[in-house]
């Protein structure tokens, strides 16, 4: 499936919006954005999950986002994890700060899985793959990967 055409811009001197995942967690949330062009998804940071509209506020601030792309964790017949109350009530103060930033939700199924195979691929040792912020970033990635259609 080809990717839709990106906007015009207005004003050609004017940044390119980036396209930012969040893998939510209730004690950290993973980040990940995508480069000005939107073609290279990169782990952005791992943001204790009370501080996280607080970094979020900073860094639209600094840096123009089209969306913002928030993984939905699902059990395995498609029901919504304990999570999703929560989320749902992050993506309200969101909404609140940001109500010109549309946000798209994304199946997160297995994320942490693939995640977790690509630091053993990536060859970090043991320890450093233990460092669930590490995880927690590559899943982001793989959330906005799989938003992109970079997945099949």
């Amino acid at each position: 499936m080809p990717r839709p055409r990106r906007k015009i811009r207005s004003n050609p001197h004017s940044p390119l919006p980036r396209i930012l995942a969040l893998d939510y967690g209730s004690k950290r949330t993973g980040l990940a954005v995508t480069d000005p062009l939107q073609i290279i998804c990169s782990p952005l940071e791992t943001v204790e999950t009370p501080k996280l509209l607080d970094y979020l506020t900073a860094y639209c601030r600094a840096e123009p986002v089209e969306k913002i792309v928030v993984g939905q964790p699902v059990h395995a017949d498609g029901t919504p994890t304990y999570l999703e109350e929560e989320i749902q009530r992050f993506l309200k103060s969101f909404a609140q700060v940001f109500p010109d930033i549309p946000v798209a939700r994304q199946d997160e199924t297995l994320t942490s899985k693939r995640a977790a195979k690509i630091l053993v691929q990536s060859g970090l040792p043991k320890k450093k793959r233990q460092q669930k912020e590490r995880l927690d970033k590559i899943s982001a990635v793989l959330i906005l990967e799989d938003h992109l259609g970079w997945h099949p």
